[in-house]
């Protein structure tokens, strides 16, 4: 090595003194590490959170189908790469709306625990006293006077008898807005938990066939442990979390769909880079909607309203980037949102509802 080479930390190639950068890696010279430049390397390196993302943010909001086109042209490195947009919004995204999905998850756990009867309310909770089972008497006479009272004010529509009524409030368990149907007799695996029955018992009583496979048996399985629990805000979390991993196979399906459209502009690879953008578009917009919404809680009509701009953003969008006339792009922009929305995400949220319910 010469006497004014230096040798470069990172690749250990020599080099003349004098450069910032390493000719051979480029790495920089004189590189000390500090936190700044920890940060810096960490976001620059995952997200490429540089001057490209804010050359790229502004027409990505502000001009639909623009970045698609000059990614496309060939202007690979002057704008941010559009899957590195969409993993870098999509993570702001899911961070803001951890916030209101675990919310969800709490308020229906809530909801669900109020249809446990009073024995599993004791073996979920291990002690009742006194008086909350005196509490809950007279909640349920009151329930009952409630009940006459609207029954009595409402005889000129139902034509129910007096006696009838009175049948009605004579029922052990009145049925509240909070109960909920499991398909199978209720008292009967109730009698059966309580007297700790083996779950094989249980579950031929909810409907388990001898013959019945693994899944029907792991269905079951997780029924009786639902229905025990009531435990719903887990499998909504559980379902929350599998939104990240179904939408790496949604919007290749959405690209799918813009392809069959536009079957003779461009290889599916261009359809791609459209979908990219256009998903990070509505992560951003729906970023601003549960955002917002956390801090002020903004009226149902105006978050209608900003979900419905996506709409004409995509009909811009496709406009622009394949060149075709404002009424052929109005209709095949309602083509792949109604498919996409009415077809696709149904089907989707049913496959990954079983999931969540499955593994949970």
């Amino acid at each position: 090595m010469k006497i004014n080479q230096v040798k470069c930390k990172n690749c250990e190639q020599p080099f003349d003194e004098g450069f910032q950068f390493c000719p051979h890696c480029g790495q920089k010279t004189n590189d000390e590490l500090t936190i700044g430049v920890l940060f810096y390397n960490t976001i620059s390196n995952y997200f490429s959170f540089d001057a490209r993302f804010l050359k790229s943010f502004l027409p990505l909001l502000t001009k639909p189908g623009y970045l698609a086109k000059e990614f496309i042209k060939g202007k690979r490195l002057l704008y941010l790469h559009p899957a590195q947009m969409y993993l870098f919004i999509s993570v702001i995204f899911f961070f803001i709306f951890s916030f209101k999905a675990r919310k969800q998850a709490e308020t229906l756990n809530e909801e669900l625990k109020k249809t446990l009867t009073t024995e599993q309310v004791v073996e979920l909770d291990s002690i009742m006293t006194d008086k909350r089972m005196s509490d809950l008497k007279i909640e349920d006479s009151l329930s009952k006077l409630e009940i006459r009272k609207a029954l009595k004010d409402n005889q000129w529509i139902t034509q129910m008898s007096n006696k009838e009524i009175d049948s009605i409030l004579e029922l052990k368990n009145i049925p509240k807005k909070t109960d909920v149907s499991f398909g199978f007799n209720e008292w009967k695996i109730d009698s059966l938990i309580n007297i700790k029955a083996t779950d094989e018992e249980i579950y031929k009583e909810m409907g388990l066939d001898d013959d019945d496979g693994w899944f029907m048996r792991k269905l079951y399985t997780q029924a009786l442990k639902f229905y025990q629990a009531r435990d719903g805000g887990n499998v909504l979390q559980a379902f929350y979390d599998t939104v990240p991993i179904a939408l790496f196979f949604l919007l290749p399906i959405f690209a799918a769909i813009i392809k069959l459209l536009y079957y003779n502009k461009g290889r599916y690879a261009h359809h791609l880079v459209f979908s990219f953008y256009y998903f990070s578009y509505l992560f951003t917009v729906f970023s601003a909607i549960f955002g917002f919404n956390l801090i002020w809680d903004i009226p149902d009509w105006i978050d209608f309203l900003i979900a419905l701009s996506t709409f004409i953003y995509l009909m811009i969008a496709l406009k622009r980037f394949y060149g075709q006339g404002w009424l052929l792009s109005w209709l095949k922009c309602s083509v792949a949102t109604f498919t996409f929305i009415a077809i696709i995400i149904p089907t989707a949220a049913i496959i990954m509802g079983l999931l969540a319910f499955m593994i949970y």
